[in-house]
């Protein structure tokens, strides 16, 4: 997958993510971030339960990618909660 790929998946991972963790706006590069970093979790959680992880462009890597996102969108909320 390229960068261009990396960049509308990340969107719209990170998007599902925000509506179903209830997380705050942080803007388009603030979703794009959170989605590509929560496929590279949600692609390493997959992969060490022995399942794969981001292929391409597609249903399942979007899952995989809405997964790590909103693991990583509750994280950060349990830490801001803490604050």
């Amino acid at each position: 997958m390229g960068l261009l790929g990396w960049i509308v998946m990340g969107l719209l991972a990170g998007g599902l993510a925000r509506m179903a963790t209830g997380s705050q706006k942080r803007g388009c590069l603030g979703t794009i971030v959170v989605g590509v970093l929560g496929a590279l979790v949600g692609g390493a959680l997959f992969n060490a339960f022995g399942s794969q992880g981001i292929t391409h462009f597609g249903w399942w890597s979007l899952l995989v990618a809405f997964v790590g996102a909103s693991l990583l969108l509750l994280v950060l909320q349990a830490i801001a909660g803490r604050g």
